[in-house]
């Protein structure tokens, strides 16, 4: 399932509704993220998300094809907020089950750093002295290479 979010959501409640989906899940992983209060040195007010409704999920729901390909999982949930943020508010939640953890962990993983450097989503920071768009780090990408050694 995939959900663009415009008003904020309950990481708890998404989970508690995942949780009830399958007897066949022996292990679920989740991942929060949120909003930072603090960028480059300034407080962050506002973090602005905007998608292309329609390409943004059908970008995502491609990726996650290869998630299934890859790994022996049984079922996926991704929320993505888009619209104004504030800080301390979730910005994506992402669950996976599967029978055993590790697939369920690395499968996780593996879409947290899609959602990070690929999904069509763009992030402008407004802080407190300036407003920046905000584009995946060195770090991020580096992430992603990881995938591609097996």
């Amino acid at each position: 399932m995939i959900e663009i979010a415009k008003e904020p959501f309950d990481p708890a409640d998404k989970l508690s509704i995942f949780q009830n989906g399958s007897s066949d899940d022996g292990a679920i992983v989740s991942f929060v993220g949120k909003v930072r209060g603090q960028a480059e040195h300034e407080a962050v007010t506002t973090l602005k998300l905007e998608h292309f409704p329609g390409m943004t999920e059908r970008s995502i729901q491609e990726f996650m094809k290869t998630v299934f390909e890859r790994w022996s999982i049984n079922r996926v949930s991704i929320v993505h907020r888009v619209g104004d943020l504030s800080p301390g508010e979730p910005i994506v939640m992402v669950c996976v089950s599967a029978a055993h953890r590790r697939q369920a962990f690395e499968a996780a993983d593996f879409l947290m750093d899609f959602l990070k450097t690929k999904a069509m989503f763009w992030k402008k920071e407004i802080r407190s002295g300036s407003e920046a768009w905000i584009e995946p780090r060195t770090e991020d990408y580096d992430d992603v290479k990881r995938w591609d050694k097996g």
